[in-house]
């Protein structure tokens, strides 16, 4: 078992919202599509209709000084989604937003062909556990992916947990999972409505029947079992007060072990720091099961710390073994006492080192696998070799090694695409891995490392021609100078007159790379002739750790600079124009768009900001958001509150602007990026508002930051989205709601 240097701040920040990223199951995230309908060639409407009346929202005379610069906040109000006025402004909101995308004309026709090209059978990749074989299959448009066991891969599957029982409407999802060796029993985590915290249950692979334990108030963790199937670790927070479970901010996390068959009330708690209420714990069981390893983790900070337990000596204590914070390390393997770890310590593309616990000092260590040009992505261990999976300008590309380091060749994949995967046990002489692009949806493979063949497993069968599309991949140059990779997906046969809607999308943080990964949203964006641009900004992964940190705190307007710098790349370069340019991203996306609006309203010609982060100065205050303080800094510093207000959405909204047309989209039970960050922006950018541009926000009901959002509801999203965007741009099938853009 792999233990990943799990950051629940940075991986709970951006993990489920690149939608154009390959997920393990398509039905979680945006997927294909096919043939092409003709765009609509309606031109921008020639008369503007009035603006939208929009919903009131009271001011206060809320005045915070923030190191003697005082700053208006007059709809902190907002910030409590649960209060009546809030409730009556949210539905106010949803009135207005809805009843101006049911007028829209392209919104059922994209709806239709959205659902037609979803419906098709989905597979995640698979694994072994004991005599048993399992992985998820979506037979198209369920809610919710289906967990399946076989004990063989010729053998008919049953399904051993379908999440759509959960729950009338598909928002209840699987949130984790860990089977015991020899494959009898399972740990699995239950999220209700999209929500972060979720309670761990045990169910009898045999039987497919659960046992009595529950484990409530579990939050950014998984769960890992011991080798005798007796009991597993996992860590959680105390019970929060009731009015503050969605919002209030999550500090001391306790790691526990929970013996199979008692009350939670019994579990002991193996590791905690009463001191350090930041830190949180991962703790996870070692291949040979000798040891308990614990990854430390602060926020989103790319660095953590690695403590370990001799869990066959019932007296021994927790070892410190790296406990420096001075780098990411990611355990991959042990023998006996020599541990495996993939570190960015003196190689910022990362590297694998060889540590003995006998002698754990750093002078002791030994290099298995030195720094590379591309980027070290992931490391596993199986048929006793290294697979290491590496980025190369974004996309990915795999390599085999023997375990002392020697180079094996490298397994072929199809293009610029994305691999993901290849896990198994150490003695295994096979693995799985999917294969996924913007063109081409999640195809399962099956590698023999013995014979170091590849095989089709899966093939997905989509209602759409890939031969029709193309990708390729641009650099271009930033504000000062950076060269940046851009990945642009389109129709064959694009004409460069200025003319094409265009989508581009970015994310630029956490040191999350951007690579490439089917969706049937963005096909259905480029059936209707449009191109979907990725820019691979500073702050993500794609370079490791030197890009990612000219991305982060004082550095992060190179972020917003890059975005800008590839928008205007594409209008000179024929791509597209101001007016049939779109600019989306998620969460820290969201920022991004936020700020990109602020900084530059007449270069776009539609805003999608998505469960964005857009009040920089009090995001640390709410549950997860103090962690994102490594990547964003706090406005509690005096330097970074200069560098936070300079760029914070909501902070740089200017009365009397006209800006272009914004769909803002959140949900009411995110409990990661508060819907408080989007409810705030929206007020603030209807009361400035000039233009007749329509200013609106979509409030989705019983959903999260998104994580188990059921496919229904990610259909209708996309749908309203590219309507919206569309009918801006003067493609919708006829007039503009309200108007002109600008």
């Amino acid at each position: 078992m792999k233990l990943r240097a799990f950051s629940a701040a940075a991986c709970a920040l951006w993990l489920t919202h690149c939608s154009h990223a390959p997920t393990q199951l398509e039905a979680q995230a945006p997927s294909a599509s096919q043939p092409s309908t003709a765009p609509s060639t309606a031109s921008a409407p020639s008369q503007a209709s009035s603006r939208p009346s929009y919903p009131a929202a009271r001011k206060d005379d809320v005045v915070d000084d923030y190191h003697g610069t005082k700053v208006a906040d007059p709809y902190r109000w907002l910030e409590n989604p649960d209060s009546p006025e809030s409730r009556q402004w949210i539905e106010a909101q949803n009135q207005l937003a809805f009843g101006y995308l049911e007028k829209i004309p392209l919104r059922a026709q994209l709806k239709q062909r959205m659902t037609e090209l979803w419906d098709y059978e989905k597979y995640s990749v698979p694994w072994r556990e004991g005599s048993h074989y399992f992985f998820f299959r979506n037979n198209g448009l369920q809610a919710q992916a289906v967990l399946h066991t076989a004990d063989s891969l010729a053998a008919e599957p049953r399904i051993l947990l379908d999440p759509n029982t959960l729950s009338a409407d598909g928002t209840v999802a699987l949130s984790g999972l860990d089977i015991t060796d020899d494959g009898n029993l399972m740990a699995y985590g239950v999220a209700n409505a999209g929500s972060d915290w979720k309670e761990i249950r045990v169910r009898d692979v045999r039987t497919g029947k659960d046992l009595p334990d529950i484990i409530k108030w579990v939050k950014f963790s998984g769960s890992s079992w011991t080798k005798d199937g007796k009991g597993f670790f996992y860590s959680r927070y105390d019970e929060p007060k009731a009015a503050e479970a969605m919002s209030g901010a999550n500090y001391y996390q306790k790691l526990y072990f929970h013996k199979l068959g008692t009350p939670q009330a019994e579990d002991v708690l193996v590791y905690d720091r009463k001191d350090q209420k930041e830190w949180g714990f991962g703790g996870s069981v070692s291949d040979d099961g000798r040891y308990l390893l614990i990854n430390v983790w602060r926020g989103s900070e790319p660095k953590n710390l690695i403590l370990y337990k001799d869990l066959k000596d019932p007296k021994a204590q927790v070892v410190e073994l790296l406990k420096d914070w001075d780098a990411e390390y990611d355990y991959v393997g042990n023998d006996g006492t020599l541990f495996w770890f993939k570190t960015d310590l003196e190689a910022p593309r990362g590297r694998i080192v060889a540590i003995d616990l006998r002698k754990p000092e750093r002078k002791n260590w030994k290099e298995i696998i030195p720094q590379g040009a591309e980027t070290l992505s992931s490391v596993n261990i199986v048929n006793n070799q290294f697979i290491a999976s590496v980025m190369k300008d974004a996309h990915s590309q795999v390599r085999l090694y023997s375990l002392d380091g020697k180079a094996k060749g490298e397994l072929a994949l199809p293009g610029l695409g994305t691999s993901f995967g290849f896990g198994g046990k150490r003695q295994d002489t096979e693995t799985f891995y999917a294969y996924s692009s913007y063109t081409t949806p999640t195809t399962i493979y099956r590698y023999d490392l013995k014979a170091g063949q590849s095989q089709v497993f899966k093939a997905p069968k989509v209602k759409f021609d890939p031969s029709q599309y193309e990708t390729t991949q641009v650099f271009y140059t930033s504000k000062d100078g950076t060269r940046v990779p851009m990945f642009l997906s389109h129709k064959k046969g694009l004409k460069l007159d200025g003319t094409n809607p265009t989508l581009l999308y970015g994310y630029g943080g956490f040191n999350a790379p951007m690579t490439p990964g089917f969706s049937v949203a963005n096909l259905v964006w480029m059936e209707q002739g449009g191109v979907f641009a990725v820019a691979n900004l500073r702050g993500g992964g794609e370079y490791g750790r030197e890009w990612h940190l000219a991305g982060t705190k004082l550095k992060k307007q190179n972020v917003f600079d890059d975005f800008i710098a590839a928008a205007e790349w594409l209008i000179a370069n024929k791509y597209t124009s101001t007016q049939r340019l779109a600019i989306t991203g998620r969460s820290n996306g969201g920022l991004l768009v936020g700020a990109a609006v602020t900084q530059r309203p007449e270069l776009f010609g539609v805003a999608l900001p998505g469960v964005g982060v857009m009040d920089m100065l009090r995001f640390h205050k709410f549950t997860i958001g103090w962690g994102w303080t490594s990547d964003y800094g706090s406005a509690e510093n005096p330097e970074e509150f200069k560098a936070l207000h300079a760029y914070s959405p909501l902070h740089n909204l200017k009365p009397g602007t006209r800006y272009p047309p914004m769909l803002v989209h959140t949900a009411d039970h995110d409990d990661r990026v508060v819907p408080g960050h989007s409810f705030k922006f929206t007020a603030a950018a209807q009361a400035a508002q000039a233009g007749e541009a329509p200013v609106l926000i979509r409030i989705e009901t019983k959903a999260g930051h998104g994580a188990g959002k059921p496919t229904g509801k990610i259909i209708e999203e996309y749908t309203d989205l590219w309507a919206f965007t569309l009918q801006q741009m003067g493609l919708g099938g006829g007039q503009a709601v309200a108007g002109e853009t600008h």
